[in-house]
């Protein structure tokens, strides 16, 4: 069974869409709450974990619906997908002030809510796909990082644990569209998606370690995207300078 290009655009735009709302929502809050005080951090916490809890639930029951789906078109017969747990209380509070040390910029600290609510979807897809023995494969979409390229290079193998880090997805990164896809049969898949030439693009990189491919194919990127990435960090800059100097006045 093969998903169309189509089919699986939708599927990771309605995931994308439930994500970035999620991140716009927060960064609205940081905009109009302070977070200095212990008790407006107390409060940043509690809504960041409300947002994840919501949206990630929502990404959990798409990502089951589109298991489920794949599974009736392969004509196997298997229990309902089940939803992964939503990042814990805890997990949140750490993303969240992890990020907020680096910079109080609302759209990046917002950004680590996304990277939660998107990590529900993903365990979802693992965990069925580790349960009922299906096959998987890291699939690009968008602007695609290097790493991303190297697991997409893997191709298509069975579901495994060693995939999970402290039970979650362990390759899950914010303003990333790269999901995991499955399938049942063996063959097939995803139409576009062609692990040969994310092969290549590893193989071909200069270096003799994993980490040495990494960065050549890091730098790659940047020269090639130089510009634009300049010109997103600028902005950023910006943004961050614009927010400091309200919270100021």
């Amino acid at each position: 069974m093969t998903i169309t290009e189509s089919g699986w655009v939708r599927y990771i735009d309605r995931l994308a869409a439930i994500n970035e709302t999620a991140a716009k929502k927060f960064a609205a809050f940081l905009n109009t709450h302070e977070t200095e005080t212990a008790e407006g951090r107390k409060l940043a916490l509690d809504y960041a974990a409300a947002l994840v809890q919501k949206y990630g639930e929502c990404a959990a029951a798409v990502s089951c619906e589109m298991y489920d789906a794949i599974a009736e078109a392969s004509g196997v017969i298997l229990p309902a997908a089940e939803p992964a747990a939503v990042a814990s209380y805890g997990e949140v509070a750490k993303t969240v002030n992890g990020i907020i040390k680096q910079s109080d910029n609302p759209e990046y600290i917002s950004s680590g809510v996304s990277r939660l609510v998107k990590q529900t979807g993903v365990d979802t897809t693992m965990k069925n796909a580790i349960r009922d023995g299906a096959e998987w494969a890291w699939v690009p979409h968008g602007d695609t990082c290097a790493f991303c390229i190297m697991l997409a290079s893997n191709g298509w193998q069975r579901a495994s644990k060693k995939a999970l880090k402290g039970g979650h997805a362990a390759h899950i990164h914010a303003n990333c569209d790269c999901t995991y896809a499955i399938r049942f049969d063996g063959k097939g898949g995803v139409a576009g998606y062609n692990p040969d030439k994310y092969l290549r693009m590893y193989e071909n990189a200069e270096g003799d370690t994993w980490q040495e491919k990494m960065n050549s194919m890091r730098r790659e990127q940047y020269e090639k995207d130089g510009d634009r990435i300049r010109a997103q960090k600028r902005a950023a800059y910006e943004r961050e300078d614009y927010t400091r100097h309200r919270k100021q006045t």
